[in-house]
């Protein structure tokens, strides 16, 4: 079953469980073309950078999805676009206190926030990035 077939504000666990799991394929492919354009001079050094990347996107997925999910909860709105700016929010503050930087915590934020309330808007009303146009 994929995240969206599941149930808005309900099954947080596997909501999460998909994210995250997302969330740690894109950090192992940004880690390996890191990797390749900037070469480190070790082995332990190459698997430092691909853990550390690894594990900042596969928590920034985890923080979107319980984020998400649990503000669907709590605010009684389980369609709202609002929760996934509230997700996308979350993890961009998760990455501002990763980078010791509140102007990447901030501009991370919103960035996330808005991209991820423009996915769920398109889903809703039916946007499509690719194939025919409608008639």
């Amino acid at each position: 079953m994929g995240y969206w077939d599941l149930e808005e504000g309900k099954d947080c666990v596997e909501k999460t469980w998909i994210t995250t799991k997302l969330g740690t394929v894109i950090g192992l492919v940004g880690s390996a073309y890191h990797i390749v354009a900037f070469q480190p001079e070790t082995a332990v050094e190459a698997l430092a950078r691909a853990a550390n990347g690894t594990v900042t996107m596969a928590s920034m997925g985890a923080i979107f999805g319980l984020a998400t999910c649990l503000s669907a909860q709590v605010r009684d709105a389980p369609d709202s676009p609002t929760n996934y700016f509230i997700g996308g929010c979350a993890s961009g503050v998760f990455l501002g206190a990763r980078t010791h930087s509140a102007l990447t915590g901030t501009t991370a934020c919103l960035g996330l926030g808005v991209v991820a309330m423009l996915t769920k808007v398109g889903k809703m009303e039916g946007w499509r990035i690719t194939g025919p146009p409608r008639l």
